[in-house]
């Protein structure tokens, strides 16, 4: 296992320290939901329902922002929420960035259509048991 690459450690960019947090919230909730629906959302879809600081669907902040939720969530035991968050067209599935952290977190990442899948189905797994307290 190595280290999540540099732009998830970042800290908040140029953002305060309290509208990050409170962005993390939102994104973390609407991804929570999203798993107990199991649905995914599309990059400019999420960013659109941010309140707290003013992302595009191709903002490094927002990839950053995504990182640092996933390895909050990995480190307190829980699968990887950003897996939900997917290109619009194309592929669907999520950014390469999703897959080199999924990768330094110590998961396979030698045929991403699988870990993607497998992914997806620990986030639905996880969120949609009835011992899963609200966040």
């Amino acid at each position: 296992m190595s280290s999540p690459p540099k732009y998830v450690l970042q800290g908040s960019f140029d953002v305060p320290s309290e509208q990050w947090a409170a962005a993390k919230e939102e994104i973390r909730r609407v991804l929570i939901e999203k798993a107990r629906n199991r649905a995914m959302i599309p990059y400019s879809e999420l960013v659109g329902l941010v309140k707290s600081v003013r992302f595009n669907a191709y903002d490094q902040r927002l990839f950053a922002i995504l990182g640092q939720i996933s390895v909050e969530e990995h480190e307190e035991g829980r699968p990887m929420l950003a897996v939900l968050v997917v290109h619009k067209t194309g592929d669907m599935q999520p950014g390469q960035g999703f897959f080199e952290l999924a990768e330094s977190l110590g998961r396979d990442t030698s045929d991403v259509l699988k870990t993607w899948i497998s992914e997806v189905q620990r986030v639905y797994q996880h969120w949609n048991k009835p011992t899963t307290a609200h966040p």
